[in-house]
């Protein structure tokens, strides 16, 4: 696939850099000499010096053979300007970055696939979506919904106290037959890859496991593995980026009590104003007296969401020291993923990844609803839509040639989530949720077609 992104900022670079590595033909336009210099340097990808809203630069960009044009700028205006040119000039599909989410909100109302532009995404409107998910999910350490929760991914480390440590996935089942959750990956402790789970694989403590759940089974999974979903009430964020402003927006009006620090006087000044109900402190936010002051003890959940990932990092740890059950930073660094457990922080967040999730589906073969990379494992979580077409269609799961490394997680049907095992039959218009490592990805597409 031809892909040309305009922007070789963070989130330009790190969908060049993912996109590369599946062998696709990538444009890189930016005009800062030195990070094309550095994209080129250490990626298989053409580049570009040269503004992308020139029509010029867009046609030696080839822009007239391009299946997916991406936005992802710095600047709002010049993302949709830029996709709006592209459209116009011959690419099949555009994808603009924004920072406004009204756009998003409104977009069939505002008709943007009438300028040209095909979807809209905000990774900061992401993150925020993704941090409300995990205090609302307190249990696990990484979360994603389909279809507004009707199937639920949820991932958590394996205690003792976990009923099925030491059972197979089929002994399991056998003692738990009515449960509405399945295993779809494990990640062993110490070990960076994950295995797909079959009847004979043993559930042992200390297992990374990611789970799909339908309605219930998250409260199944708990009780099975003696945690305790606790309810967030209380939450302090550090940092009033935009990521913490949509979030402190975000949780105010659902009836969050937020308290957030942001040490610049004007920017506090400014969110204090556009949110009466947020308790906002005019402090650097990493001062242990300020934060005995401020009752963080009595904190349900804390947030980092500085510009500074370090400083997200250490203020979370501050944060558990002090008794704070839920701890949330947003980080940079990848490698960060594979730490967070065993440095004591519940949950990373990484905005570069979350935009790479959304349009990355554009880029699978079949029709792919939704998707997600599970955190710091070699798989992807992929929702396709079946088609009278599809080799699945009207077959039970058991008599379909699945890759040995990928499985069915689960099914929706007319908006309803099912665990599907064996025996289940897919139907004409089922939403499926498969779980494949990255060698099955090509060979489950083409179950899909």
């Amino acid at each position: 696939m031809k892909i040309i992104i305009a922007g070789a900022g963070e989130v330009g670079f790190h969908l060049a850099k993912l996109l590369s590595y599946e062998s696709q033909e990538i444009t890189l336009i930016d005009p800062n000499k030195e990070s094309l210099s550095h994209a080129e340097t250490h990626l298989d990808i053409r580049v570009i010096h040269g503004d992308a809203t020139s029509i010029a630069i867009l046609k030696e960009a080839r822009i007239n053979n391009c299946e997916l044009f991406i936005a992802v700028t710095s600047s709002e205006t010049t993302n949709i300007t830029v996709c709006v040119l592209a459209k116009q000039l011959g690419a099949k599909q555009t994808i603009a970055r924004i920072s406004n989410t009204e756009f998003i909100h409104n977009k069939d109302e505002i008709g943007f696939t009438q300028f040209g532009i095909d979807e809209l995404i905000s990774p900061e409107a992401l993150a925020a979506a993704e941090i409300e998910l995990a205090l609302r999910q307190t249990t696990f350490n990484d979360t994603y919904e389909f279809e507004n929760g009707a199937l639920v991914m949820a991932g958590l480390t394996l205690s003792k106290t976990a009923s099925f440590v030491g059972k197979s996935v089929k002994e399991a089942a056998d003692i738990f037959p009515e449960i509405h959750f399945v295993p779809i990956a494990i990640q062993r402790a110490g070990t960076q890859y994950a295995i797909i789970p079959r009847g004979d694989t043993k559930f042992k403590r200390g297992d990374n496991v990611v789970f799909i759940t339908s309605e219930g089974g998250d409260e199944e999974l708990c009780r099975l593995t003696g945690r305790t979903n606790r309810e967030v009430k209380n939450v302090m964020i550090l940092g009033g980026t935009q990521i913490g402003y949509k979030t402190a927006r975000d949780l105010s009006n659902k009836g969050f009590n937020v308290k957030l620090f942001e040490k610049d006087k004007e920017r506090a000044f400014e969110i204090a104003d556009a949110l009466p109900n947020v308790l906002v402190i005019h402090s650097d936010g990493r001062n242990v007296d300020i934060l005995d002051e401020e009752s963080i003890s009595d904190m349900d959940a804390f947030i980092g969401v500085r510009t500074n990932f370090e400083t997200n990092i250490m203020a979370c740890l501050i944060a558990k020291s002090k008794g704070v059950k839920k701890t949330i930073a947003l980080v940079e660094n990848m490698d960060y993923f594979e730490l967070s457990q065993s440095i004591g922080i519940d949950t990373l967040v990484n905005k570069k990844l979350l935009a790479a999730n959304s349009i990355f589906r554009y880029i699978r073969r079949g029709d792919v609803v939704a998707m997600t990379k599970l955190s710091n494992l070699n798989a992807e979580l992929l929702e396709f839509e079946v088609k009278k077409s599809s080799i699945v269609c009207n077959k039970y799961i058991k008599d379909i040639d699945f890759p040995r490394s990928a499985i069915v997680g689960g099914v929706i049907r007319n908006g309803v989530g099912m665990i599907a095992l064996g025996s289940f039959k897919i139907e004409e218009g089922d939403r499926v949720v498969v779980c494949c490592l990255l060698q099955s990805i090509k060979g489950v597409e083409k179950l899909f077609l």
